[in-house]
C-alpha cells in the first residue's frame, strides 16, 4: 500500500497526488519510488489518457527532504547513481504520450517547481509559489529543471531564476508562461481535472505525436521536422478518431473535442497591487 502517493482513477484520468502533508509533501525516498512504480504503470496502461498531479495539505511539494538528504552519506559516485535512478522515472514522466496537469497550491520549491514544470498544463491557485530554491543549499537545479524551464521561459529567465533562487507567485507564473492559468483554491482540482478529463478525450495518437514533435521541434532542423509533420500526419489521418471527428463535423454535430474556455474568476488582488495602482492613478 502506498504511504506518500495518493492514487485514484476517474474514468481515463489518473489522479496522483503527493501525501506527506506534514512536510509539506517534500519528496523522499518512498515518494520517489512510489512516483517511479505509478509512472510505469500509467505508461503500461493504454486505458489512462491523461493523468494530473496535485499535493495534500495545501501544498505541491516543498522539493526534495533535506533532513534524508544529509543523512544519506553517499559519497559523488553514491549521489550521481542515486540521480540516475531518480532520472529514469523522471524520462518516462517527461516523454509521456499522453497530457499531464499539474494543480499547485502552496509551495512548488526545489523539486517540486522541477516536477510541475514536467506537466504540459500548470493550474495554479493564488497562495501557489514557485522557486528553483537549490542554490539555497548550494545543489544544482534537479529533476529534469535545466531541460525543462529554459524552454518555457527562455535561457535567459530560467539564468535568472536559478542563480537568483527567487521566489515566484502564481501571477508572475503565468505572465511566464509557467502557469495556464489561476484558479481560486477551492475550485483548483475541480478546473484542473476538467483540463484533464477533456485532454482525455483527445485523440490519443494527435496528443501523443504532438507532445513527440515538440520535444524534437528545438533540437531538429527544418527538414527533419517537416519529415516527422509528414509522417504524423500520415498517422494521424489513418485513425478512427479523425474519420468519427470529420463525420461529426460534416453532419454540424457537437464536436467530439471541445476545449473549455478559460474561466474567469474574482481572485483578491495583493494589498500592495492595489497600492501601487493607486499610486500610478493617483
Amino acid at each position: 500500500m502506498n504511504k506518500t502517493l495518493l492514487i485514484e482513477r476517474r474514468g481515463a484520468v489518473l489522479h496522483l497526488s503527493l501525501n506527506r502533508p506534514d512536510k509539506r509533501n517534500a519528496m523522499d525516498l518512498d515518494m520517489r519510488d512510489e512516483l517511479a512504480a505509478a509512472i510505469q504503470a500509467i505508461r503500461d496502461d493504454r486505458s489512462i489518457h491523461a493523468v494530473l498531479l496535485s499535493g495534500q495539505g495545501g501544498a505541491f511539494c516543498a522539493g526534495g527532504d533535506l533532513r534524508g538528504i544529509s543523512s544519506a552519506g553517499l559519497d559523488t559516485e553514491g549521489w550521481r547513481t542515486r540521480m540516475q535512478e531518480t532520472h529514469r522515472w523522471l524520462r518516462d514522466l517527461l516523454t509521456l504520450d499522453r497530457p499531464v496537469v499539474a494543480a499547485v497550491e502552496g509551495v512548488a520549491y526545489g523539486a517540486g517547481f522541477s516536477l510541475a514544470l514536467a506537466a504540459d498544463f500548470v493550474v495554479a491557485a493564488p497562495s501557489a509559489r514557485f522557486c528553483m530554491s537549490f542554490g539555497k543549499v548550494g545543489v544544482v537545479p534537479d529533476l529534469g529543471a535545466l531541460y525543462t524551464l529554459p524552454r518555457i521561459v527562455g535561457v535567459h529567465k530560467a539564468r535568472e531564476l536559478m542563480l537568483s533562487a527567487r521566489e515566484i507567485d502564481a501571477r508572475e507564473a503565468e505572465n511566464l508562461g509557467i502557469a495556464y492559468e489561476i484558479q481560486p483554491a477551492e475550485h483548483l482540482l475541480e478546473r484542473a481535472h476538467l483540463l484533464a478529463e477533456r485532454l482525455a478525450g483527445s485523440s490519443p495518437a494527435t496528443a501523443s505525436l504532438i507532445k513527440r514533435g515538440l520535444d524534437m521541434s528545438l533540437s531538429s532542423s527544418l527538414d527533419s521536422m517537416l519529415d516527422f509533420e509528414a509522417a504524423a500526419q500520415a498517422i494521424a489521418f489513418s485513425t478512427d478518431y479523425y474519420r468519427i471527428a470529420v463525420g461529426r463535423f460534416i453532419e454540424k454535430k457537437p464536436a467530439l473535442f471541445q476545449w473549455p474556455a478559460r474561466e474567469v474568476r474574482m481572485i483578491a488582488k495583493p494589498q500592495a497591487d492595489y497600492q501601487r495602482e493607486g499610486a500610478q492613478h493617483g
